[in-house]
């Protein structure tokens, strides 16, 4: 006698299973996409240990490669299509479209990711910075100055020093990363003022209390509120017109 068949497996439909893109798959998609009409090559996605955030993408005779920071192996797929759209839109020297931009922005940008990214600098990188007490200024008193005067001396950096070559285009920078901040050697000189050093030390710790903030597809470096806070130095004024006058230099890296 046969048995009749379990109703309750019987009414059972079989779920479609649907496997997630691989990056390859994402980045043939959004080629079909971006450079329509053009012949596919062979793409190859790989991810790389590297200290930086950063991705390439280049020709060879074996079709296109693609090198990816390891720090977004585990992103969506929705953020690999986008920063597949940056890539490849680089290849034709096109613009990305603001969606795109927007979306990765937003991703490397979270604070899990920022998190992610600077322990993966931390661990493979370094920060090769000279002592803060330089011939002319020291360092590390402005910045104590300054943090007591300004910041409740509630401001925290691992060190503060000076560069190891001097720069008039890059005269500070913060590195949030390493929790460091380097000024350019080219001020270390008796014929700058010692107000520029100040100035220059007070806009670094800015950053360290201001971070880049994202507005849809564009990193704001400089919000308003930076902006604002960076003008209640007492010779705001008198900084500027240093600064203007490029006889010390040009700028910040950030």
């Amino acid at each position: 006698m046969t048995s009749s068949p379990n109703p309750h497996l019987s009414s059972q439909l079989p779920l479609p299973f649907h496997s997630s893109p691989t990056p390859e798959e994402i980045f043939a998609r959004v080629f079909r996409r971006v450079r329509a009409g053009k012949p596919l090559s062979k793409i190859r996605v790989t991810f790389r240990e590297w200290a930086q955030l950063r991705s390439t993408i280049r020709l060879t005779h074996a079709g296109i490669e693609v090198e990816i920071s390891d720090t977004l192996q585990d992103a969506s797929a929705t953020v690999l299509e986008a920063l597949a759209e940056i890539l490849i839109c680089r290849l034709n020297g096109s613009r990305p479209s603001r969606e795109a931009r927007a979306c990765y922005l937003a991703c490397i940008m979270s604070p899990p990711m920022r998190q992610r990214i600077n322990e993966a600098r931390r661990a493979r990188g370094f920060k090769l910075i000279r002592p803060a007490q330089g011939r002319c200024f020291d360092l590390q008193q402005i910045f104590d100055q300054l943090n007591g005067d300004y910041f409740q001396n509630e401001l925290r950096v691992r060190q503060i020093g000076w560069s190891r070559s001097p720069s008039r285009t890059i005269l500070g920078h913060h590195d949030p990363a390493h929790e460091t901040i380097t000024i350019s050697k080219s001020l270390d000189k008796p014929a700058v003022p010692r107000l520029l050093v100040e100035f220059i030390v007070f806009h670094e710790m800015l950053h360290v209390r201001y971070a880049v903030e994202r507005n849809h597809h564009r990193r704001v470096i400089h919000s308003a509120q930076f902006r604002a806070a960076e003008k209640q130095f007492a010779h705001y004024s008198e900084a500027q017109k240093l600064l203007k006058s490029g006889k010390w230099g040009t700028g910040w890296e950030g």
